[in-house]
């Protein structure tokens, strides 16, 4: 049986298998979907992806199933009960930077009728293909991933420099990062 080549980064936890070959790099046109990986981005800074991905289901009960409109409404009390749940990372300052996202995200969906079109014409509403042959080419960031941190910075983002947002481009498919030899790279 022909073994799989998939980006190396992925292969030490099926997990991190079911995600990259299921999610990461696919495009993103769905906004409570792009809220999703905002907010859990900004959740893993500091922390491993795996570690994030193993509390996703309890972020999904936690913060009303992504839900922006909620999410940009949640007051002190809220906070209070996010800071007790297990399930999460509880830090204060990210979950304080969720609600405030939700807010920034609201507001952009109000100038461009929706995020996705926001997004996707930082690369002209087509993905960026990249041709790394090793994982050691990809970057931590770029000069498009510091300008669009910038601009969402501009609507209110918090917890989003230009390492998150590479991250968050990365998951969305705004750039396939998966490397030559990797069977998702050309059924993308």
């Amino acid at each position: 049986m022909k073994k799989i080549t998939r980006c190396p980064w992925c292969e030490s936890d099926k997990l991190y298998i079911k995600y990259h070959d299921e999610e990461w790099g696919i495009p993103v046109h769905d906004d409570y979907k792009h809220f999703e990986f905002i907010v859990l981005e900004s959740a893993q800074a500091g922390l491993s992806w795996l570690t994030i991905l193993k509390k996703r289901e309890n972020y999904r009960k936690a913060f009303d199933n992504f839900d922006f409109e909620k999410i940009a409404k949640y007051d002190q009390d809220k906070i209070e009960k996010l800071m007790l749940n297990k399930g999460i990372i509880r830090n204060k300052r990210k979950i304080e930077a969720t609600i405030i996202n939700a807010q920034a995200f609201i507001k952009i969906r109000g100038e461009f009728g929706t995020f996705d079109e926001y997004i996707w014409r930082f690369v002209n509403f087509k993905p960026i293909v990249n041709n790394w042959k090793d994982v050691s080419e990809i970057p931590s960031q770029t000069l498009l991933s510091k300008h669009i941190s910038k601009e969402m910075k501009k609507y209110g983002f918090v917890f989003w420099g230009p390492t998150i947002t590479y991250s968050y481009m990365q998951a969305v498919g705004l750039v396939n990062d998966h490397i030559l030899s990797c069977f998702k790279r050309k059924s993308l």
